[in-house]
């Protein structure tokens, strides 16, 4: 995905995430923000990512654009720090400690598994009611190729590990991803 955010506006959404995080975790409750680019004020889908010392503390987002990019990512950076069920909730003080991902989601598109591009796009697999996604950046760290990305994809919602052969949905989309 080529840059959709300028600098300037992908500072600004990574001041409003560790604002949001903040006060949220702080104070129990968000800041109102007036973003001063449109392109933070139209509908966007994203996920924010927190990281103590290189280690995932939470990860929450949406798949959907339904919402204005910069509401998307106040609420998934609070969603992150106290909702996301893998870990406990991020305890005052210790948000500080936290470094911020973001990543803008383009739309979902069908795929088929031999175009998956590991490194280039994100997956969600989808079955009966599971579902599970993939942000493009986990193929890479893991050093994944298709088939290992494509099976960890179907891990992730809970299916077994060679379902995406077996008639689960496939979906791409790319991200642009900046952080903190």
């Amino acid at each position: 995905m080529g840059a959709y955010l300028t600098e300037e506006e992908r500072r600004e959404l990574l001041a409003i995430a560790r604002r949001a995080a903040t006060s949220y975790v702080n104070e129990g409750k968000v800041p109102e923000e007036r973003p001063g680019s449109p392109k933070l004020a139209a509908p966007g889908a994203a996920f924010v990512t927190l990281t103590h010392r290189g280690q995932l503390r939470g990860c929450i987002g949406y798949t959907e654009a339904a919402a204005p990019l910069y509401r998307t990512v106040q609420e998934c950076a609070v969603a992150a720090a106290t909702e996301d069920p893998r870990f406990s909730p991020v305890k005052p003080g210790e948000v500080e400690t936290l470094r911020i991902e973001i990543s803008v989601l383009t739309p979902l598109i069908p795929v088929r598994p031999e175009e998956v591009e590991v490194g280039v796009h994100g997956l969600m697999v989808r079955k009966g009611g599971r579902r599970g996604l993939l942000l493009p950046q986990v193929a890479t760290e893991y050093g994944w190729d298709r088939r290992a990305f494509l099976s960890n994809t179907c891990r992730k919602a809970g299916l077994p590990a060679d379902e995406w052969e077996k008639g689960a949905e496939l979906f791409s989309f790319s991200a642009e991803v900046f952080g903190e």
